[in-house]
Order: C-alpha cells, then sequence, then structure tokens
C-alpha cells in the first residue's frame, strides 16, 4: 500500500500557483511549436496564426466535454465554471476534436500533412500530462488489492494507479511513432497511426479507471473504440491509395 507526497504546485507568488499540470500544457505548446518550426512546415506568420487557433479551439473543446462529462448543467448553473480551470475538467477527446477544427480553418486540405508533424510533440505532453494527474492525485484507478496499489485523497480503498498505467501507454506510443517518423512515409500515416493506437492503449488502460459504465465499458472507452475504428480505417485507405498511384513521401 502506498501514498503520494508530492505537493501539486511548484511554486506560489503573488497569490498565483505554478502547478505541475499547467506547467505541462506550456511545454506542449512550446514543443509542438518547435517541431513546426524546425521542420519548416509552415511559413512563420502561418505558424503564429496555426498555433493560435490550435491553442484557444483546443482549449474550448477540452473544457467544454470536460466539464459537461462531469456535470453535463454546471454551465447552465454558472457560465463562468468554464474559466475555472482549477477546479479540473479537461477531456483529451475534447481538445483533439476543438484543436482539429481550429487546425481546419487555418490549413483546410493540408491538415493531414502538418498532423503527422504534431502527433509527437502531443504524445509525449500527454505522457507528462498523466504525470501530472498523478501528482494532482485525480483520475483514480479502481479499488484493488495488488501490492502497487495506491491511496489517493478524497478516494476510499487502495486503487490502481491508472494515472502510471495511461502514462507508460503514451510513452510507448510515442516511441513507436518516434522510430515511424524516421522513415519516409505516406501523408497521414504518422497521424493515423497516433489516431488508432491511443484509441487501442486508451481503451484497455481505462478498465483500470473508476468511471460510470454502460454495458461494462466506459464512456471514453466507446470513444477510444470510434478512435481505433476510424484511424484504423483511414490507414486502410491510404495503403489502397498507395497500391495503386505509388508510395507519396513527405
Amino acid at each position: 500500500m502506498l501514498s503520494i507526497n508530492i505537493d501539486p504546485v511548484i511554486f506560489r507568488t503573488f497569490n498565483i500557483e505554478v502547478r505541475y499540470y499547467g506547467l505541462v500544457y506550456v511545454i506542449g505548446i512550446l514543443l509542438t511549436y518547435y517541431f513546426l518550426k524546425r521542420k519548416k512546415v509552415l511559413e512563420e506568420d502561418e505558424l503564429d496564426k496555426f498555433m493560435l487557433y490550435l491553442i484557444i479551439e483546443m482549449f474550448i473543446g477540452a473544457r467544454l466535454l470536460g466539464i459537461l462529462s462531469q456535470d453535463f448543467l454546471a454551465l447552465f448553473r454558472n457560465p463562468l465554471e468554464f474559466f475555472m480551470i482549477w477546479h479540473g475538467g479537461m477531456s483529451f477527446f475534447g481538445g483533439f476534436i476543438g484543436g482539429f477544427i481550429g487546425s481546419y480553418i487555418v490549413l483546410k486540405k493540408r491538415l493531414i500533412k502538418v498532423a503527422d508533424f504534431i502527433v509527437l510533440p502531443l504524445t509525449f505532453s500527454l505522457f507528462l500530462g498523466r504525470i501530472a494527474n498523478f501528482i494532482n492525485q485525480e483520475l483514480v484507478g479502481t479499488v484493488t488489492d495488488i501490492r502497487w496499489c495506491f491511496n489517493f485523497i478524497n478516494e476510499e480503498g487502495c486503487r490502481h494507479p491508472y494515472q502510471i498505467y495511461a502514462a507508460l501507454s503514451h510513452l510507448i506510443l510515442f516511441i513507436f511513432l518516434f522510430f515511424l517518423i524516421k522513415r519516409n512515409y505516406q501523408k497521414g500515416k504518422i497521424f493515423w497511426s497516433f489516431v488508432s493506437g491511443y484509441g487501442l492503449l486508451r481503451f484497455l488502460t481505462d478498465f483500470f479507471r473508476e468511471n460510470p459504465r454502460v454495458l461494462g465499458l466506459t464512456g471514453w472507452q466507446y470513444l477510444s473504440i470510434l478512435f481505433f475504428i476510424v484511424g484504423v480505417f483511414y490507414l486502410y485507405k491510404s495503403k489502397l491509395k498507395s497500391n495503386s498511384s505509388g508510395e507519396i513521401t513527405i
């Protein structure tokens, strides 16, 4: 039976708290900007515009779905709850959909090509994000009696360290994509590999997450199945296209 004794606040100054979770967002944004700039995927002016739309739409999507999944009427009772991110409620799926929309507004048909270069810093940021969730003692796992179970604040019983399981799954996906991106590849292969890989790994790890279930699965697992199917479909579709028209590399 283990416990966590890490302060989620890195430091406090002028009544402002800097937390590990917030730092992860900053790192993710900077890594994405640096990676796209180093690869010269977009012109600098367009890159700045793209990052602005990506960040805004990603935040809106993550916050909306995060709040609605916890309390559907929260925004009706208090619309300002949307901005109270310290209350928790940021959804990857919402952020992904919002970021996809924001990216499409700027890039249109070039979206998938650019997305191939985004998923590597994104996956690494997801790895760091789950570590931050662990430090925050949120998104806890199900009750268990395994030797490495953890006691979490405000939660009864010893529980699976779901956050660590999820972090390791993101690290595995990151390593896979890292080696895949080193090779010449057809446009979209990296992005759709991320979508299908994330869907599969999220589906598996969420069996250990404490969440309401319908027919044995959480709502996030149903979304994970959809992600996996869509990713595999487009990977198969791109393979058929490459077989008929030749390999396209970027």
